[in-house]
Order: structure tokens, then C-alpha cells, then sequence
């Protein structure tokens, strides 16, 4: 049975016989501290650069998504300058993650 990497938005969807099921996305436990955060200019369409700049790993893109699923349709291109976001804590996502 194949596994994906914990940084992986498939990570706690199984997979059965080559086939991936429905996407299950894992749940980001909500913090009192957890920030807002206004998409800067620099990465309008790129989730990924926020999601290298502020975890250290781009393959965290989907963390955004996860996290403002109202905002957040389409993971590029609701991704847009001047978007308020609430975003998890390094620590949140380390302890996720198990790193």
C-alpha cells in the first residue's frame, strides 16, 4: 500500500488497490494565536512561496486552503494580493506534522 509524505495534502486519504480515495483533509487545530495575514503582492497565485517562507516547505501550499476554506476555492487563483487569511503557527504545523 502506497503512503504519502506528511507534508502531503493526501496524507490521511487512503488509497486502495493503485486507486486514491475521496480527499480527506486533515484537520489544523485552531490556535488563540494564529495570525491574519494579508497576501502580499510578491505571492499573489503563490501559495507555495508563502508556504516555504512561513514553514520552510513549499509542498504546505494546501495548509491555506485547508485553513480558509470560505476564502479559498481554488488554491492559485483566489490566492490574490490584499486577501486577509488566517494562517496556522510554525509550531501548529510542526506538531502536525510530527516533525
Amino acid at each position: 500500500m502506497a503512503t504519502y509524505l506528511p507534508s502531503s495534502p493526501y496524507y490521511s486519504t487512503s488509497i486502495t488497490d493503485n486507486d486514491l480515495d475521496i480527499l480527506h483533509l486533515r484537520n489544523i487545530p485552531k490556535a488563540d494565536n494564529d495570525p491574519f495575514y494579508t497576501i502580499a503582492k510578491e505571492y499573489e497565485f503563490r501559495p507555495d512561496l508563502l508556504a516555504f517562507d512561513l514553514y520552510g516547505d513549499v509542498n504546505l501550499w494546501w495548509v491555506f486552503i485547508n485553513r480558509n476554506p470560505d476564502l479559498i476555492k481554488d488554491p492559485i487563483f483566489d490566492f490574490t494580493a490584499g486577501t486577509e487569511i488566517q494562517v496556522a503557527t510554525k509550531s501548529t504545523i510542526e506538531t502536525l506534522l510530527g516533525t
